[in-house]
């Protein structure tokens, strides 16, 4: 049984996002870690795991579903507040990039889905070779496109950037303010 959500306290939710291999998944880890609730992990990297095969534009469809799906159901368990590790502006920007448009429901659900707090991730952390990573010779144009989108959903951002202590310090004092 579900418990409404106008009968829990408020949870505030925060969204790592960012180019590829920027440190998403590690700081929305340590940032989970830290406040001791839950993370929301990045249902694209399961889901194309377990394709078989190279991924499609209704894929993405699929894929953005899978994402608001694992939102909602962690956000009951949270305390406080809800660290998501990407969101729909990621499948945006990506079917934009590969197939040149996105699917309208994407468009629609972005705005219908509601943050309270943004930590863009730069590029200053080198590069990792990883199967489902397809750009390493893009990341300052994917880095304009995902501060451009950040920049005007009107939601706050904090830009993240540095070594690994430098990131983990900015973005508690960034959500240390929103609590």
């Amino acid at each position: 049984m579900k418990v409404s959500q106008a009968n829990r306290p408020e949870v505030k939710k925060i969204c790592v996002i960012g180019p590829e291999c920027t440190g998403k998944t590690d700081l929305a880890r340590f940032l989970s870690q830290h406040y001791q609730t839950p993370w929301v992990e990045e249902y694209a990297r399961a889901y194309l795991n377990k394709l078989g095969k190279p991924y499609e534009q209704v894929d993405l469809l699929k894929i953005a579903h899978g994402q608001l799906r694992m939102e909602d159901e962690w956000l009951y368990e949270a305390n406080r507040l809800l660290i998501c590790d990407t969101n729909l502006i990621v499948i945006k920007i990506w079917s934009e990039h590969k197939y040149g448009n996105c699917d309208p429901d994407i468009l629609k659900k972005i705005k219908e889905r509601p943050y309270d707090h943004y930590l863009l991730t730069h590029i200053d952390v080198p590069w990792q070779d990883d199967p489902q990573r397809e750009h390493p010779d893009k990341r300052e144009y994917f880095w304009n496109l995902f501060k451009n989108e950040v920049s005007q959903s009107g939601v706050p951002y904090t830009e993240i950037s540095g070594d690994r202590e430098t990131r983990k310090k900015k973005a508690v004092e960034a959500i240390d303010k929103i609590l």
